[in-house]
Protein backbone atom coordinates (compact mmCIF):
# COMPACT_ATOMS: atom_id res chain seq x y z
CA UNK A 1 0.00 0.00 0.00
CA UNK A 2 1.12 4.01 -0.45
CA UNK A 3 1.91 5.43 2.38
CA UNK A 4 3.01 9.14 3.06
CA UNK A 5 4.18 11.24 6.07
CA UNK A 6 3.61 14.96 6.83
CA UNK A 7 6.61 17.46 7.32
CA UNK A 8 6.66 20.97 8.80
CA UNK A 9 9.15 22.97 8.31
CA UNK A 10 7.97 25.30 11.20
CA UNK A 11 8.92 22.50 13.23
CA UNK A 12 12.35 21.89 14.66
CA UNK A 13 14.74 20.37 12.00
CA UNK A 14 15.78 17.30 14.35
CA UNK A 15 12.25 16.65 14.67
CA UNK A 16 11.92 16.92 10.79
CA UNK A 17 15.11 14.68 9.99
CA UNK A 18 13.55 12.38 12.91
CA UNK A 19 10.17 11.68 11.09
CA UNK A 20 12.18 11.34 7.51
CA UNK A 21 14.14 8.44 9.08
CA UNK A 22 11.56 6.73 10.85
CA UNK A 23 8.87 7.03 7.95
CA UNK A 24 11.62 5.96 5.57
CA UNK A 25 12.43 2.79 7.65
CA UNK A 26 8.12 2.02 7.96
CA UNK A 27 7.95 2.09 4.09
CA UNK A 28 6.38 5.47 3.45
CA UNK A 29 7.06 6.64 -0.22
CA UNK A 30 5.19 10.03 0.20
CA UNK A 31 5.67 13.15 2.32
CA UNK A 32 3.50 16.36 2.01
CA UNK A 33 5.17 19.21 3.30
CA UNK A 34 3.33 23.47 2.67
CA UNK A 35 5.48 26.03 1.17
CA UNK A 36 4.16 29.35 1.40
CA UNK A 37 2.90 29.50 5.12
CA UNK A 38 3.04 33.19 5.49
CA UNK A 39 4.64 33.19 8.48
CA UNK A 40 8.06 31.63 6.86
CA UNK A 41 10.43 32.79 5.18
CA UNK A 42 13.84 34.43 5.14
CA UNK A 43 17.37 33.05 4.42
CA UNK A 44 17.27 30.70 7.28
CA UNK A 45 13.92 28.88 5.71
CA UNK A 46 15.28 28.76 2.33
CA UNK A 47 18.31 26.54 3.43
CA UNK A 48 16.39 24.28 6.15
CA UNK A 49 13.73 23.74 3.05
CA UNK A 50 16.75 22.65 0.80
CA UNK A 51 17.93 20.38 3.49
CA UNK A 52 14.88 18.58 3.80
CA UNK A 53 14.36 18.22 0.38
CA UNK A 54 17.58 16.45 -0.25
CA UNK A 55 16.94 14.24 2.76
CA UNK A 56 13.82 12.90 1.54
CA UNK A 57 15.03 12.83 -2.10
CA UNK A 58 18.22 10.33 -0.82
CA UNK A 59 15.61 8.36 0.65
CA UNK A 60 13.44 8.02 -2.38
CA UNK A 61 10.24 9.77 -0.31
CA UNK A 62 8.43 11.87 -3.00
CA UNK A 63 7.28 14.98 -1.90
CA UNK A 64 3.50 16.85 -2.21
CA UNK A 65 4.50 20.12 -1.57
CA UNK A 66 1.42 23.01 -1.34
CA UNK A 67 3.03 25.95 -3.40
CA UNK A 68 1.62 29.60 -3.94
CA UNK A 69 2.22 32.99 -5.81
CA UNK A 70 4.82 33.74 -3.04
CA UNK A 71 7.35 30.37 -3.12
CA UNK A 72 9.68 31.25 -4.99
CA UNK A 73 10.20 34.39 -2.60
CA UNK A 74 10.40 32.42 0.09
CA UNK A 75 12.73 29.94 -1.44
CA UNK A 76 14.89 32.41 -3.11
CA UNK A 77 13.82 30.75 -6.98
CA UNK A 78 13.34 32.43 -9.89
CA UNK A 79 10.36 30.41 -10.61
CA UNK A 80 8.18 27.52 -9.58
CA UNK A 81 10.15 25.33 -11.95
CA UNK A 82 13.26 25.58 -10.25
CA UNK A 83 11.84 23.49 -7.43
CA UNK A 84 11.98 20.54 -9.85
CA UNK A 85 15.97 20.71 -9.68
CA UNK A 86 15.62 20.47 -5.95
CA UNK A 87 13.43 17.34 -5.92
CA UNK A 88 9.63 18.41 -6.08
CA UNK A 89 7.60 15.77 -7.86
CA UNK A 90 4.25 16.81 -7.02
CA UNK A 91 3.07 20.23 -6.97
CA UNK A 92 -0.40 21.31 -4.59
CA UNK A 93 -1.02 24.29 -6.42
CA UNK A 94 -3.38 26.84 -4.04
CA UNK A 95 -5.06 29.87 -5.18
CA UNK A 96 -3.55 32.50 -8.09
CA UNK A 97 -2.62 29.73 -11.09
CA UNK A 98 -4.93 30.53 -14.08
CA UNK A 99 -5.48 27.69 -16.57
CA UNK A 100 -2.76 28.03 -18.57
CA UNK A 101 -0.20 28.08 -15.94
CA UNK A 102 -1.70 25.15 -14.69
CA UNK A 103 -1.00 23.52 -17.48
CA UNK A 104 2.60 25.05 -18.25
CA UNK A 105 3.29 23.07 -15.13
CA UNK A 106 2.18 20.14 -15.87
CA UNK A 107 4.48 19.13 -18.12
CA UNK A 108 7.39 19.60 -15.33
CA UNK A 109 5.33 18.22 -12.06
CA UNK A 110 2.29 15.89 -11.45
CA UNK A 111 0.12 18.63 -10.37
CA UNK A 112 -2.46 18.22 -7.28
CA UNK A 113 -5.99 19.48 -6.75
CA UNK A 114 -8.10 19.31 -3.65
CA UNK A 115 -10.02 17.22 -4.25
CA UNK A 116 -13.08 18.07 -2.05
CA UNK A 117 -13.42 21.21 -3.81
CA UNK A 118 -12.33 20.68 -7.83
CA UNK A 119 -14.86 21.34 -10.15
CA UNK A 120 -15.93 19.95 -13.57
CA UNK A 121 -15.50 23.43 -15.06
CA UNK A 122 -11.94 23.63 -13.60
CA UNK A 123 -10.99 20.20 -15.06
CA UNK A 124 -12.42 21.29 -18.32
CA UNK A 125 -10.38 24.54 -18.14
CA UNK A 126 -7.23 23.02 -17.57
CA UNK A 127 -7.48 20.83 -20.47
CA UNK A 128 -8.48 22.98 -22.80
CA UNK A 129 -5.63 25.03 -21.62
CA UNK A 130 -3.46 21.51 -23.19
CA UNK A 131 -2.92 19.56 -19.61
CA UNK A 132 -3.24 16.21 -19.52
CA UNK A 133 -5.14 15.49 -16.40
CA UNK A 134 -4.82 11.79 -16.38
CA UNK A 135 -1.15 12.88 -14.50
CA UNK A 136 -3.37 15.18 -12.21
CA UNK A 137 -3.60 13.63 -8.72
CA UNK A 138 -6.21 14.86 -6.46
CA UNK A 139 -5.92 15.19 -2.77
CA UNK A 140 -8.70 15.87 0.08
CA UNK A 141 -7.63 18.48 2.92
CA UNK A 142 -6.71 17.83 6.31
CA UNK A 143 -9.00 19.64 8.97
CA UNK A 144 -7.86 20.50 12.66
CA UNK A 145 -11.23 21.86 13.85
CA UNK A 146 -13.30 19.54 15.15
CA UNK A 147 -16.12 18.54 13.22
CA UNK A 148 -15.09 20.11 10.26
CA UNK A 149 -13.52 16.63 8.48
CA UNK A 150 -15.58 14.98 5.91
CA UNK A 151 -17.69 11.61 5.91
CA UNK A 152 -16.24 8.12 4.46
CA UNK A 153 -18.79 7.69 2.15
CA UNK A 154 -18.69 11.21 1.02
CA UNK A 155 -15.10 10.86 -0.43
CA UNK A 156 -15.90 7.65 -1.75
CA UNK A 157 -18.08 9.51 -3.78
CA UNK A 158 -15.76 12.02 -5.03
CA UNK A 159 -13.10 9.27 -5.37
CA UNK A 160 -15.24 7.69 -7.91
CA UNK A 161 -15.96 10.45 -10.09
CA UNK A 162 -11.58 11.35 -10.29
CA UNK A 163 -10.65 7.88 -10.34
CA UNK A 164 -12.76 7.50 -13.43
CA UNK A 165 -10.95 10.60 -15.16
CA UNK A 166 -7.75 9.31 -13.99
CA UNK A 167 -6.77 11.13 -11.40
CA UNK A 168 -4.55 9.25 -8.42
CA UNK A 169 -6.27 10.51 -5.11
CA UNK A 170 -4.80 11.21 -1.66
CA UNK A 171 -6.12 11.61 1.85
CA UNK A 172 -4.91 11.97 4.79
CA UNK A 173 -5.45 10.20 8.69
CA UNK A 174 -4.49 11.84 12.28
CA UNK A 175 -0.96 10.95 13.80
CA UNK A 176 -1.07 9.76 17.23
CA UNK A 177 1.96 11.57 18.98
CA UNK A 178 3.06 15.26 19.00
CA UNK A 179 -0.05 16.30 17.01
CA UNK A 180 0.30 19.49 14.97
CA UNK A 181 -0.68 22.91 16.80
CA UNK A 182 -2.83 25.59 16.89
CA UNK A 183 -5.43 23.16 17.17
CA UNK A 184 -3.75 20.58 18.56
CA UNK A 185 -6.56 17.87 18.04
CA UNK A 186 -5.38 15.83 14.82
CA UNK A 187 -5.54 16.39 11.36
CA UNK A 188 -7.39 14.20 9.24
CA UNK A 189 -9.75 14.39 6.19
CA UNK A 190 -12.64 11.91 7.58
CA UNK A 191 -13.93 13.54 10.91
CA UNK A 192 -14.97 10.00 12.52
CA UNK A 193 -10.94 9.14 12.88
CA UNK A 194 -9.88 11.92 14.93
CA UNK A 195 -11.46 10.09 17.86
CA UNK A 196 -9.35 7.24 17.41
CA UNK A 197 -6.28 8.15 16.37
CA UNK A 198 -4.34 5.55 17.72
CA UNK A 199 -6.16 3.07 14.73
CA UNK A 200 -3.58 3.52 13.00
CA UNK A 201 -3.94 0.65 10.57
CA UNK A 202 -7.40 0.74 10.81
CA UNK A 203 -7.51 4.52 9.52
CA UNK A 204 -5.20 4.01 6.90
CA UNK A 205 -7.37 0.49 5.37
CA UNK A 206 -10.40 2.37 6.08
CA UNK A 207 -9.29 5.31 3.35
CA UNK A 208 -7.61 2.85 1.03
CA UNK A 209 -10.08 -0.07 0.74
CA UNK A 210 -13.14 1.82 1.67
CA UNK A 211 -12.97 5.15 0.03
CA UNK A 212 -10.14 3.62 -2.57
CA UNK A 213 -7.61 6.21 -2.03
CA UNK A 214 -4.40 5.50 -3.42
CA UNK A 215 -1.76 7.14 -1.27
CA UNK A 216 -3.00 7.91 2.43
CA UNK A 217 -0.49 10.04 4.49
CA UNK A 218 -0.29 10.75 8.00
CA UNK A 219 -1.35 14.26 8.83
CA UNK A 220 0.83 15.28 12.15
CA UNK A 221 4.16 15.30 12.11
CA UNK A 222 4.48 12.07 14.40
CA UNK A 223 3.43 8.90 15.40
CA UNK A 224 3.72 6.66 18.92
CA UNK A 225 5.65 3.52 18.83
CA UNK A 226 2.95 1.38 18.25
CA UNK A 227 1.84 3.84 15.65
CA UNK A 228 5.00 3.54 13.54
CA UNK A 229 4.82 0.11 13.76
CA UNK A 230 1.28 0.03 12.23
CA UNK A 231 2.05 2.10 9.40
CA UNK A 232 5.25 -0.31 9.00
CA UNK A 233 2.82 -2.94 8.50
CA UNK A 234 0.18 -1.25 6.53
CA UNK A 235 3.25 0.20 3.80
CA UNK A 236 4.45 -3.91 3.80
CA UNK A 237 0.82 -4.56 2.79
CA UNK A 238 -0.51 -6.36 5.84
CA UNK A 239 -1.83 -5.95 9.32
CA UNK A 240 -1.53 -8.33 12.53
CA UNK A 241 -4.93 -10.01 13.73
CA UNK A 242 -5.08 -11.04 17.36
CA UNK A 243 -6.79 -14.22 17.71
CA UNK A 244 -7.32 -17.40 19.69
CA UNK A 245 -6.78 -21.01 18.09
CA UNK A 246 -7.24 -24.36 18.32
CA UNK A 247 -5.60 -26.82 19.27
CA UNK A 248 -3.83 -28.66 16.48
CA UNK A 249 -3.83 -25.26 14.30
CA UNK A 250 -0.80 -23.19 16.43
CA UNK A 251 0.66 -23.36 12.77
CA UNK A 252 -1.55 -20.68 11.93
CA UNK A 253 0.58 -18.17 14.15
CA UNK A 254 2.99 -16.58 12.61
CA UNK A 255 1.87 -16.65 8.82
CA UNK A 256 1.12 -13.99 6.60
CA UNK A 257 -2.33 -14.72 4.21
CA UNK A 258 -3.39 -12.05 2.13
CA UNK A 259 -6.73 -12.01 0.75
CA UNK A 260 -7.26 -12.76 -3.05
CA UNK A 261 -7.57 -9.68 -5.82
CA UNK A 262 -11.42 -11.18 -6.66
CA UNK A 263 -12.43 -10.43 -2.48
CA UNK A 264 -15.57 -11.80 -1.13
CA UNK A 265 -17.86 -9.60 1.10
CA UNK A 266 -18.36 -12.86 3.02
CA UNK A 267 -15.22 -14.35 3.19
CA UNK A 268 -11.09 -13.44 3.28
CA UNK A 269 -10.13 -16.42 1.56
CA UNK A 270 -6.03 -16.91 1.39
CA UNK A 271 -4.28 -17.04 -1.78
CA UNK A 272 -1.17 -19.20 -0.04
CA UNK A 273 -3.16 -21.47 1.52
CA UNK A 274 -5.49 -24.63 0.02
CA UNK A 275 -7.56 -24.89 3.57
CA UNK A 276 -22.89 -22.53 12.03
CA UNK A 277 -19.32 -20.15 11.19
CA UNK A 278 -19.51 -17.03 13.26
CA UNK A 279 -18.05 -14.10 12.15
CA UNK A 280 -14.29 -13.57 12.77
CA UNK A 281 -14.00 -17.61 12.71
CA UNK A 282 -10.96 -18.76 10.83
CA UNK A 283 -11.75 -21.92 9.26
CA UNK A 284 -9.37 -24.98 7.30
CA UNK A 285 -10.93 -26.60 4.58
CA UNK A 286 -10.81 -30.70 5.33
CA UNK A 287 -10.80 -33.32 2.89
CA UNK A 288 -14.65 -32.93 2.28
CA UNK A 289 -13.44 -30.13 -0.34
CA UNK A 290 -11.04 -32.20 -2.82
CA UNK A 291 -8.36 -29.96 -3.99
CA UNK A 292 -9.54 -27.33 -2.07
CA UNK A 293 -7.95 -29.23 1.22
CA UNK A 294 -6.14 -27.14 3.51
CA UNK A 295 -7.52 -23.69 2.40
CA UNK A 296 -7.56 -20.65 5.09
CA UNK A 297 -10.52 -18.22 5.47
CA UNK A 298 -12.05 -16.04 7.80
CA UNK A 299 -15.59 -15.13 8.02
CA UNK A 300 -16.61 -11.64 7.64
CA UNK A 301 -19.96 -12.31 8.58
CA UNK A 302 -22.42 -15.02 10.29
CA UNK A 303 -22.46 -18.16 7.79
CA UNK A 304 -23.85 -21.58 7.96
CA UNK A 305 -22.09 -24.49 9.17
CA UNK A 306 -20.27 -26.65 6.62
CA UNK A 307 -19.12 -30.18 7.63
CA UNK A 308 -16.21 -29.30 5.23
CA UNK A 309 -14.60 -26.59 6.90
CA UNK A 310 -12.40 -27.00 10.17
CA UNK A 311 -12.81 -24.56 12.70
CA UNK A 312 -9.13 -23.73 13.67
CA UNK A 313 -9.65 -20.28 15.61
CA UNK A 314 -11.23 -16.85 16.04
CA UNK A 315 -10.14 -13.33 15.74
CA UNK A 316 -10.96 -10.52 18.60
CA UNK A 317 -13.36 -8.42 18.05
CA UNK A 318 -11.14 -5.23 17.65
CA UNK A 319 -9.58 -7.43 14.66
CA UNK A 320 -12.95 -7.65 13.13
CA UNK A 321 -12.53 -3.82 12.81
CA UNK A 322 -9.48 -4.21 10.39
CA UNK A 323 -11.28 -7.24 8.28
CA UNK A 324 -13.89 -5.16 6.75
CA UNK A 325 -11.14 -3.50 5.09
CA UNK A 326 -8.46 -5.86 4.17
CA UNK A 327 -9.33 -6.98 0.62
CA UNK A 328 -8.18 -6.77 -2.82
CA UNK A 329 -4.55 -8.81 -1.99
CA UNK A 330 -3.81 -7.22 1.46
CA UNK A 331 -2.52 -9.56 3.89
CA UNK A 332 -2.68 -10.71 6.94
CA UNK A 333 -0.86 -12.05 10.07
CA UNK A 334 -2.33 -14.20 12.86
CA UNK A 335 -0.83 -13.16 16.17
Amino acid sequence: MKTGISIYLSSPLQDIERTIERGAAAGARYAFTSLHIPEDGGAAYADKARHVLSLLSARGIALIADVGPRTCDLLGLERIEDLRDLGLEYLRLDYGFSAQRVAELSGVFRIVVNASTVSSDEIASWREAGADVTRFAACHNFYPKPYTGLALEDIARVNLRLAALGFEIMAFVPGDANFRGPVFEGLPTVEAQRGRASKVALNMLELAHGADCDIVLVGDPDLSDAGWAQFAQVSAGYVDLQCELEPGYAYVRGQIHHDRPDSSVLIFRSQESRTTLKAGSIAVSNSGYGRYEGELEIARVDLPGDERMNVAGHITPEAMELLTFIKRGFGVRFV
